[in-house]
């Protein structure tokens, strides 16, 4: 897959186009575009997708914005599974938040990028002061001669999806709900870097991934599995948060603890995938009442993965 950035992109051959966040991947996406690859295979163009990085919102209102589902490698490894073979991360900055609408199309979609087939969706609105819409770009398409489409909402059990539904699903540690709107389980992947060892002094040793962004969608010790060691996916609990027990005002982190497993992963770039919450993050007293709680959650973690249906 091919990853370009800026606003001046270089399209090796006519592509079509989506334009989105795309923050989760979700359902809707998925089914945007899948109908984005399928077009473009028919009409032997490039599928290419559109992403912005920062969010718009975070940009504009960086206190209010939502928290992100997935980081940038976890969005682009999906929209590689789903058969896009070019990304254009356009950096949302000041020049981009005031570029007019008919700029953007005329010199990123038009010229940058080829485009010939457009397919956003039914809410889309973009360019300087959100000016731009599907009547300006069906306006401009007499102009330049590309086709429109827009994709229209995709429901699961009368639920509108969309990455504010998946947030708040995993806010209220809803994870199989969650799991409905993304068809597949929410997931955060990374490299594993070095921790201060505390996990492994208490007999508990664990895979941390530190997280970039601040505001996490989901908090709380989990059943999960890690996929990337091995050839099949690995049981393990995991504690996503601040770790307020041992840390004051510390970087969100992930730390997983495999379960029937220990071998040096230092630098290996792994998958997990949040299956079950068990509890909330909280703060406890002293290390060894900590210690205690953690072995409760391995035991639950053992009791889950124990009583999985055979297949």
């Amino acid at each position: 897959m091919r990853i370009t950035h800026g606003i001046h992109p270089m399209a090796t051959r006519p592509s079509a186009v989506a334009i989105g966040n795309f923050d989760g991947v979700h359902l809707g996406h998925q089914a945007m575009l899948q109908q984005l690859v399928a077009t473009a295979r028919a009409r032997q163009l490039t599928p290419c997708a559109i992403t912005f990085e920062p969010h718009p919102r975070e940009f504009f209102t960086p206190e209010q914005a939502p928290a992100r589902l997935s980081n940038l490698r976890d969005k682009l490894d999906g929209l590689r599974e789903l058969g896009i073979e070019h990304v254009h991360i356009c950096r949302f900055n000041d020049i981009l938040a005031h570029m007019p609408a008919t700029q953007f199309i005329e010199q990123i979609l038009v010229r940058g990028l080829g485009m010939q087939h457009l397919l956003i969706g039914d809410d889309f609105r973009f360019g300087a002061k959100r000016a731009g819409d599907f009547a300006l770009l069906q306006e401009y398409s007499k102009t330049h001669g590309y086709d429109l489409n827009a994709m229209t909402s995709i429901t699961v059990n009368d639920l509108r999806v969309s990455s504010t539904a998946v947030r708040d699903a995993l806010a209220k540690g809803q994870l199989a709900l969650a799991q409905q709107l993304l068809g597949r389980p929410y997931r955060i992947s990374g490299r594993v870097a070095h921790g201060d060892k505390l996990g492994r002094e208490l007999g508990f040793p664990t895979a941390n991934l530190p997280i970039k962004h601040t505001k996490l969608p989901l908090t709380g010790i989990f059943v999960v599995e890690v996929h990337g060691l091995a050839a099949q996916a690995l049981p393990a609990v995991a504690s996503l948060g601040v770790r307020p027990t041992v840390k004051t005002a510390a970087q969100p982190l992930l730390e997983i603890h495999l379960l029937n497993f220990d071998d040096n992963l230092y630098g290996r770039i792994i998958h997990v995938d949040f299956l079950v919450k068990l509890r909330d993050e909280e703060k406890y007293p002293d290390l060894a009442t900590l210690t205690r709680q953690i072995q409760r959650d391995v035991e639950c973690a053992h009791d889950y993965f124990n009583h999985l249906p055979v297949a």
